[in-house]
């Protein structure tokens, strides 16, 4: 059984690290705010992009549409992967989901295809994974921060479109971890590139359109916008859905914390009744041979 003292020092050890998980805890919840800001702040752009989207592409012919590199749909022998992950750990299994989701694409999907692969990584965790399954590696990001612009995320679409228009890709595919709410976030992984219109239109809402200088032009303008939105769009998820899982497994670990402390309490409550036990009978025992000795 181990000492008082052994135990003292386990509990102020306990109590040391449960500070720390408490104000990390507690910085996870100021990123967390400001994170969910920006997506709730972003989704509407991003939606409504798209819906433009589908209403330039329908006044653009089947044919036209095999003048934009972007739109221009071939037999898929290469894709890229753009992944996703977090710099850092201490989330929970957040960075496991993602990791397994494009490995279960990369190895269940692609693979049986015959299609090859390369990755493009985003985050410290998914390029070390990679790297230590020696998955090729076109391109890595690290370091983006917590409130990441739409400049920062340029270099990432560019060359993902560079490698899809020079055809040394023929699909780029986005994985993710999707923001639902605090206690819930959802890896997935979407294709991007060819780029795919909607089918439903939303000028029934809105009324038709004039589009200047003509449907084409704005067409030509607006489909790389769309790509730096779709990436742009994952990373502020994947940033709330970090900062989420890290808010709720540092709170956990601080419970679990104060569960270990009052189990060690009790440890030292008995250690110190036996202790008080054991001091108590050697001193009877002292007494008694005294008076026997005496006697």
């Amino acid at each position: 059984m181990p000492s008082e003292r052994d135990i003292r020092t386990r509990i102020r050890s306990v109590r040391n690290v449960s500070q720390i998980t408490r104000a990390m805890e507690m910085v996870a919840a100021s990123k967390m705010r400001r994170a969910q800001q920006r997506v709730g702040a972003s989704r509407p752009y991003s939606e409504r992009l798209r819906e433009m989207l589908a209403d330039v592409a329908a006044l653009v012919t089947a044919a036209e549409t095999q003048e934009y590199p972007l739109l221009r749909q071939r037999p898929v022998r290469r894709a890229e992967v753009i992944l996703i992950t977090g710099d850092r750990g201490l989330a929970g299994s957040l960075n496991s989901n993602i990791i397994r989701r494009t490995t279960r694409f990369l190895i269940d999907e692609a693979q049986p295809a015959g299609i090859e692969t390369q990755m493009i990584t985003v985050g410290r965790k998914g390029r070390d994974f990679m790297r230590r399954f020696r998955r090729e590696i076109a391109a890595e990001f690290i370091a983006i921060g917590d409130r990441p612009s739409l400049t920062d995320i340029a270099p990432i679409a560019r060359i993902a479109m560079d490698d899809y228009i020079n055809e040394r890709v023929d699909a780029v595919y986005i994985a993710y971890t999707r923001y639902i709410n605090t206690l819930t976030q959802r890896p997935e992984l979407v294709k991007i590139l060819p780029i795919e219109p909607p089918a439903e239109r939303s000028m029934g809402k809105y009324g038709e359109y004039l589009f200047e200088p003509s449907p084409e032009a704005v067409l030509r303008q607006i489909l790389p916008r769309f790509v730096e939105i779709s990436v742009y769009q994952a990373v502020l998820e994947s940033t709330a859905s970090y900062y989420s899982a890290q808010m709720v497994a540092m709170r956990n670990a601080t419970d679990n914390a104060k569960s270990v402390v009052s189990e060690l309490r009790l440890a030292l409550n008995k250690a110190r009744q036996t202790r008080i036990t054991n001091e108590v009978a050697e001193i009877s025992a002292g007494a008694n041979a005294l008076g026997e000795a005496a006697g």
